[in-house]
């Protein structure tokens, strides 16, 4: 760790000593000179990696449960691999933390379900316990107390294969799917992610199978107190009479499970199956997100269908679709972002003034593949609003995401608005009917806000819901500015006050899909540019203020994922990224910090720090699954963000006026 410290700090002084040499030496002329190629070398190494039906697909990364996790599915199911668990362990074995365990995050602290779940996977694979890496990992694991103080995604998997005992694992009875909505707890009420891998679930967890796990490998040397014996199973940190309320609850049903009639039952797994089947996604997979896919696998087996039924086998097509294979490690994705990822680039090459063929190409691609028909679980707090937005994978036609429709309609606006005008137009009445009451955006639902369910016990990993976010929301707004809609509207109105009440004491957004306040900042400030606040508003002034007190000394901007913890720095990390620069001066030059020291500065960094090749590193993760839970590197932000702001910047100083014209 003290050496990595150090590599850190001896590499930032160096990028501090060529940002002085080009700031100091020759000034702007030279600055605008190297900016020119920088653009050139950026744009030309994105377009690159552009497919031939026009999209863009980066690799999205996760922490090492993600691949432990199917590691483990191939043991349950007895389908080895052998070839692609060699490289699997080559990947875990890479990313061991120095801590001993495995972290949510490159360089992040050591977290116990991760841990416990890599060291599973690596002794399923057939790594010798006695192994120093396994040694070390034990040890870490059992200073932190043990496989017991792991979440309850984690503590089910060991359920399943039987290394703890059932009780371990909070009751969630397969019968919710008869629950009534006005019930306090019900589908509709969580979110899309908690209900696609909730309803396959229930099914396994009504049934508590056993996985097959040929050889049969367990864990019991990663408990301090053997399982059977543990008698408190319960890891929240919650307080008050919600938390009391829902563990009396949990109680009652750990005892009374057996008293559910059986044909009831039956009659819930038949609804969670028929669910399931209805949003299986094709090979895009359940929710398009791996834990629902693995679940509905492993639900589809359980009940006994043969492996060539045309459910089963879509559902396990669907895993296999999210392996990445180098030459020496493989991982399993999350998910996948093309839609994502190519509403990013489009942008980033309209800034840099690319030939708008290779643009339009990717809009094209984009515009196939808006939801235009299908009527998704988002239409309860909705109804009788079209359907008209994108999802973030290639297909999850019941799972549009805001925030992916408003950048896509902001790519396609600029392009050529009457060319995707329908497609617009559409998208728009779909953002306006799911904005919440508060005036905010949440992800894919409106009015997700039923906090007394982070309480229960099954969600003790606190990312239940999706409530309305600064910056979901700020991307609508800035969608709607950049199509001429004005504070007139009570729409944006009450989006702009949402935005307004959000901003923090000390004059930042909190970044709830990016890393963090950085993140957020940059998502508002754009927002309220193009909605017409000017720069001397006290709420940008008091944001562009938190940016700037942010900047390293090399230049850059660079926040970890521990921001997510109260008792963590804000905007603070070990070194600066370069999405996470290109944010904070992309926020700044929208509220008229073109020419600030600031924001040269920042220009300066990214100048400074880009290869040859026209691309940037970035081994930090600058995304957000949930916070504090499951973070996210995009391979694509390093491509994206730092070509945007060098060419916004290029474009600026170059123009004849400094106002930034688009939403972002």
């Amino acid at each position: 760790m003290n050496q990595a410290m150090s590599s850190r700090n001896l590499a930032a002084q160096a990028v501090s000593a060529v940002v002085e040499e080009t700031l100091v030496d020759g000034s702007p002329d030279r600055l605008a000179a190297e900016l020119a190629r920088t653009v050139d070398r950026s744009a030309e190494a994105l377009l690159g990696r552009q497919h031939p039906d026009g999209h863009w697909a980066f690799e999205l990364e996760a922490d090492a449960t993600i691949p432990a996790e199917y590691v483990l599915l191939k043991h349950f199911l007895d389908e080895i691999d052998p070839a692609t668990e060699a490289k699997i362990v080559r990947y875990l074995k890479n990313i061991q933390g120095d801590h001993g365990g495995w972290p949510l995050y490159h360089g992040g602290a050591f977290n116990i379900s991760a841990s416990v779940k890599a060291y599973y996977a690596l002794k399923c694979c057939g790594e010798d316990i006695d192994a120093p890496h396994m040694v070390r990992a034990r040890q870490a694991i059992l200073d932190f107390g043990g496989a017991v103080k792991s979440n309850v995604f984690t503590l089910i998997q060991l359920a399943l294969f039987g290394q703890i005992p059932w009780r371990g694992v909070p009751v969630m009875p397969v019968e919710i799917m008869h629950l009534p909505r006005w019930f306090p707890f019900h589908l509709d009420k969580v979110s899309y992610w908690s209900r696609t891998v909730i309803v396959p679930l229930l099914v396994l967890m009504a049934k508590k199978p056993r996985s097959r796990n040929p050889k049969q490998v367990d864990v019991r040397e990663l408990f301090v107190v053997p399982p059977e014996q543990v008698t408190n199973w319960y890891n929240m940190d919650r307080k008050g009479p919600w938390a009391v309320f829902f563990r009396v609850i949990d109680r009652i049903l750990q005892r009374s499970d057996w008293l559910f009639p059986k044909g009831s039952r039956q009659k819930a797994i038949d609804k969670a199956v028929a669910w399931v089947s209805e949003r299986l996604n094709g090979e895009d997979g359940l929710g398009a997100i791996y834990p629902a896919m693995a679940n509905s696998v492993m639900m589809f087996d359980i009940l006994g269908y043969p492996r060539d039924h045309p459910d089963y086998s879509i559902a396990r097509a669907s895993i296999e679709k999210l392996m990445v294979f180098k030459e020496d490690e493989a991982y399993c994705q999350p998910c996948l972002s093309p839609v994502w990822d190519t509403g990013l680039a489009a942008h980033a090459l309209l800034e840099a003034g690319v030939d708008k063929a290779r643009v339009t190409a990717a809009a094209d691609w984009l515009r196939d593949r808006q939801i235009l028909d299908v009527v998704g679980d988002w239409a309860v707090n909705a109804p009788g609003i079209r359907p008209g937005g994108w999802a973030f994978q290639y297909n999850n036609d019941h799972y549009p995401d805001v925030d992916d429709t408003a950048v896509v309609v902001m790519a396609m606006d600029r392009l050529d608005h009457a060319r995707y005008k329908e497609a617009i137009d559409r998208a728009v009445e779909w953002i306006l009917g799911l904005q919440s009451k508060n005036g905010g955006w949440g992800a894919f639902d409106a009015d997700n806000e039923y906090y007394y369910l982070n309480h229960i016990p099954f969600a003790d990993h606190g990312a239940l819901l999706d409530p309305p976010t600064a910056d979901v929301s700020a991307r609508c707004i800035s969608m709607l500015a950049q199509l001429g809609y004005t504070m007139d509207h009570p729409k944006v109105k009450a989006g702009v006050e949402y935005l307004l009440r959000e901003q923090e004491t000390d004059g930042a957004w909190f970044g709830r899909w990016g890393t963090n306040y950085i993140y957020g900042t940059w998502s508002v400030l754009c927002a309220l540019n193009a909605i017409g606040l000017p720069p001397d508003h006290p709420a940008m002034r008091k944001g562009v203020a938190f940016l700037a007190s942010m900047q390293r000394a090399d230049g850059g901007w660079g926040e970890s994922g521990d921001s997510y913890w109260s008792d963590k720095p804000r905007g603070q990390g070990p070194e600066s990224t370069p999405s996470q620069t290109a944010w904070a001066v992309l926020g700044l030059m929208a509220a008229g910090e073109v020419d600030s020291d600031v924001v040269t500065r920042g220009i300066a960094y990214l100048n400074a720090t880009q290869k040859p090749d026209g691309t940037w590193d970035e081994q930090e993760y600058t995304a957000v699954g949930f916070p504090r839970v499951f973070y996210l590197r995009y391979h694509g932000y390093k491509a994206f963000f730092p070509l945007w702001a060098t060419a916004r910047y290029r474009n600026l100083k170059q123009g004849n006026s400094q106002q930034v014209m688009f939403g972002m």
